[in-house]
């Protein structure tokens, strides 16, 4: 019988090189219900006040024509220290598949040496110097080396997709912070103005009372008013400076050294379009790293039944040894070897099968995972999309009420100048044309915020076609 030739047989090795055992990865059903909606419920008969798209798929707080807003966003991603920390990890994911990728290739070393021994019987010692080059090569045959690899690629991938999910985090919250704290220079601006307000209406009361058409109560009155005005005005720095020093934090700098001046609260609210249920699938960071992570345990499942197979291994070594050094390299001092060698398990008790188990638990795990984020990214977009609209309406109607609570306030003035009604009544109008006011303020804020949420939900334009190709 004719001997099989050393190359055929590497030749076959390197063909069964191509097999993988174990599951080929397919996304499964984003839900149970196996499709998306076709539209967003709260999108239904709703068309938006000021729709606007996103100006630039990185600078979506753009959309809010807001330059010192823009300028505080730039420094989120330069110096903001947890979403560094979220760079490193990604960084480190990416080393991670380096390191799985080297175990493909071959590994080469070489131990030149010098051994000088004598042997039994020899009257003198000798010594041997080496040169020698070894090479070792495990065999992926059954695919566990390059599922690892992929699993590796699709982890690093995920933490791609962490780390745009961190940066749109920071970001959509310094934008939050931000508005909270123009809403609390509204609040302040507002009850400056009551608060000079209260002063006129005290000294008209002081006026009457002179005149003798008011009593001394009034005045008391008219007194302790003004000074709950004060006492909140001076109040409302409180959450202010709680709000500069997040947004400095936010940044990467320290609370003291971050100044910012009071400005108008915007009065446009910009809704950007929510798109399509199924687009969202692919503008989520969130969503991408759960995918992402479906395929990394996928993968895990295939090296889990690779362990059931033999594990094949190429080794070789070529080189020199004599004596003397000057003569080392001589063809006579040539030596080499090949070898092949397999490592097969014949019983471990079921380990192979459990481990087998434990990694289709975890896939399934991640599928249920990803599942639930999408659900819970359609919910955020229809909270934001339904919340727009309905404070919408609101800050409408709200902006009704103050207009007639500030005409009660003037007639009232009027009324009580004249002495027909008591002063008690202008008290009750002024009360009312405050918390009317604090409420369209707290109403445009919400609605600001509302805004930037909703962009945070459809994923800020960010895209799974971001991810890196690893």
């Amino acid at each position: 019988m004719t001997r099989p030739s050393p190359h055929l047989l590497l030749g076959v090795l390197v063909l069964l090189a191509g097999c993988k055992v174990g599951p080929d990865y397919q996304r499964p059903a984003a839900s149970t219900d196996k499709a998306p909606p076709v539209a967003f419920k709260e999108l239904a008969g709703w068309k938006p006040a000021a729709p606007a798209e996103l100006a630039d798929r990185g600078a979506w707080w753009s959309v809010f024509h807001d330059p010192e807003l823009d300028g505080l966003e730039a420094q989120v991603e330069i110096s903001n220290q947890t979403l560094l920390a979220a760079v490193a990890a990604y960084d480190q994911s990416v080393a991670v598949v380096a390191t799985a990728r080297a175990a493909l290739f071959p590994t080469l070393s070489t131990a030149p040496g010098v051994t000088r021994g004598q042997s039994a019987g020899s009257a003198r010692a000798r010594t041997t110097n080496t040169a020698e080059l070894s090479a070792s090569w495990e065999l992926d045959v059954w695919g566990r080396l390059r599922r690892t690899v992929q699993g590796d690629i699709a982890t690093a991938q995920a933490s791609a997709a962490d780390l745009a999910n961190a940066k749109l985090s920071a970001q959509a919250l310094l934008a939050v912070d931000y508005f909270e704290l123009r809403a609390a220079d509204a609040l302040k601006a507002l009850l400056d103005t009551t608060v000079a307000d209260y002063r006129r209406a005290l000294e008209i009361t002081n006026n009457q009372y002179k005149a003798g058409t008011a009593a001394r109560s009034d005045v008391i009155t008219a007194q302790t008013q003004l000074q709950g005005a004060i006492s909140q005005s001076i109040n409302a720095g409180v959450q202010r400076a709680l709000l500069e020093h997040a947004i400095a934090v936010l940044t990467g700098h320290p609370p003291a050294s971050l100044t910012l001046d009071a400005a108008p609260l915007a009065s446009v609210v910009p809704v950007v379009p929510a798109g399509l249920p199924s687009e969202l699938l692919e503008r989520r960071p969130d969503i991408a790293a759960a995918e992402r992570m479906m395929a990394a345990q996928n993968e895990q499942i295939g090296v889990a039944i690779a362990a059931y197979y033999p594990q094949i291994s190429l080794s070789a070594v070529y080189g020199f040894s004599g004596s003397p050094l000057s003569a080392l390299f001589n063809s006579a001092n040539r030596v080499w070897s090949l070898g092949a060698s397999a490592n097969e398990t014949l019983f471990n008790g079921g380990d192979f099968a459990a481990d087998v188990r434990v990694a289709r638990a975890v896939y399934d795990g991640a599928v249920a995972t990803y599942r639930q984020t999408v659900l819970t990214a359609f919910q955020q977009v229809e909270d934001q999309l339904s919340t727009l609209r309905i404070l919408q309406d609101q800050y409408a109607a709200q902006q009704e009420a103050v207009s007639l609570a500030q005409r009660a306030v003037d007639v009232t003035l009027n009324q009580y100048r004249a002495g027909t009604i008591t002063y008690t009544a202008v008290i009750t109008a002024q009360n009312t044309l405050l918390t009317d006011q604090q409420t369209l303020v707290s109403l445009q804020q919400q609605r600001l915020v509302a805004s930037v949420t909703l962009v945070q939900a459809v994923g800020g334009g960010w895209s799974a076609s971001a991810l890196p190709k690893l």
